[in-house]
């Protein structure tokens, strides 16, 4: 803007091209000018403290990083290139020994003019050291939607109550409490598929017994509402902000959530798959207590059957969370793993680009074809399976 200024400056005065007034002007810009180049290439730019930077992603035909503001909270995708640079502010080095790094790394030179409107735009979103803290984010309401569908945070402050109980619940969270458990869950599964016959007779039994149904229908709720807290309470151990808890509902159904605001920016792929499968993981363990009764029981008792129906279906509805298609845990843990972003609409938009050709899809890289292509058949044969073993339980429940 100073240059457009003082560029400015001769025509404001009247001075015509070519007299001594405008040789001056041009002689007063040509320093100015030199001068703000030479401060441009010496300054060493830094990261402002907190900036959170994202593994890589694949997000369509694009592999992204994501750069989050440590104050507001927004988020920017930058590609790999950018990301490159940034990893260089670190306050020691100056454009030359930046535009020297990425040209070793890339194979062709930073322009000044890319340096400077890269700086520009870092320090307009307030990334680096010395941009004035932006105003944080206002708190979203406490309701929004209507009486058929909506939300309503019940917790004040979700981080602190997070923070509290992952504070009581810390010393189990050691591997000399988690891997005998782990072990109980696995002992349980496999007990109880055993016997698959069982599993069916129990089901049916349960169903038949409405004074047993309905407060396992109530036990199943509350399970669900630990299962959200469990995300919380594994984001807190792995250095994860906990922005929100409620009650999330579509008539008649309603449940709770758990918001955790950085979980894409968590340290390693472990503790994202830990977060994701805490939930799950949480249901699996409520049920230990009944697996005991079970496993105690004598096979001839009366009870032993519609608790065989309790376990079978309290397991179905915990691992069914882990299967990978949108919203549940499963695609999340598989996004995680395959290092891509919105896994599911990223697909579609590969499946609508390529039945228009081949050159539609020309942008995107050979894993990208092979993954969204991959994801799309196993998509929809878990689809398949899953209607074909929901209508064929139905029927068997009908039939006996």
């Amino acid at each position: 803007m100073s240059t457009t200024d003082h560029t400015g400056a001769p025509d404001r005065t009247g001075a015509p091209e070519g007299t001594a007034g405008a040789g001056r002007a041009d002689a007063t810009d040509g320093t100015a000018g030199a001068g703000r180049a030479g401060a441009m290439r010496a300054y060493r730019p830094a990261l402002r403290p907190g900036v959170r930077v994202s593994p890589p992603l694949l997000r369509g035909p694009r592999t992204v990083h994501l750069v989050k503001h440590p104050v507001s909270g927004a988020a920017f995708e930058v590609g790999t290139k950018e990301h490159f640079v940034l990893g260089l502010l670190d306050g020691t080095r100056d454009m030359d020994d930046v535009v020297s790094a990425y040209a070793a790394r890339f194979r062709r030179r930073l322009s000044e003019e890319q340096w400077t409107r890269l700086l520009g735009l870092l320090g307009a979103r307030g990334l680096l050291a010395g941009s004035p803290d932006p105003a944080p984010p206002a708190p979203p309401p406490a309701r929004t939607g209507t009486f058929w569908k909506g939300s309503r945070r019940t917790v004040a402050d979700a981080h602190a109550t997070t923070g509290r109980l992952y504070r009581a619940l810390r010393p189990l969270l050691r591997p000399w409490a988690q891997i005998p458990l782990v072990a109980a869950v696995v002992v349980m599964v496999a007990a109880l598929a055993a016997d698959p016959g069982a599993l069916l007779d129990g089901t049916l039994e349960l169903l038949t017994r409405p004074l047993l149904l309905v407060p396992f229908a109530v036990f199943l709720w509350c399970s669900v509402c630990l299962h959200e807290l469990a995300h919380g309470v594994a984001a807190r151990h792995y250095g994860g902000v906990v922005t929100e808890i409620g009650l999330r509902w579509r008539f008649p159904a309603m449940m709770m959530y758990c918001t955790v605001d950085n979980y894409l920016f968590l340290p390693g792929l472990r503790a994202k798959l830990v977060v994701a499968a805490a939930g799950a993981y949480a249901n699996l363990l409520l049920l230990l207590p009944l697996a005991l009764w079970w496993a105690l029981l004598d096979p001839a008792d009366p009870v032993r059957p519609p608790l065989t129906g309790m376990l079978f279906v309290g397991i179905v509805q915990a691992l069914s969370n882990l299967v990978p298609l949108p919203p549940l845990d499963g695609y999340r843990m598989l996004g995680h793993t395959l290092g891509a972003a919105n896994l599911a609409p990223e697909t579609r938009t590969y499946l609508a680009l390529r039945r228009r050709g081949r050159d539609a899809v020309a942008a995107y890289p050979p894993r990208a074809r092979r993954l969204y292509t991959g994801y799309a058949v196993t998509a929809a044969s878990l689809v398949l399976l899953a209607a074909g073993g929901t209508c064929t339980a139905v029927v068997l429940l009908l039939l006996l």
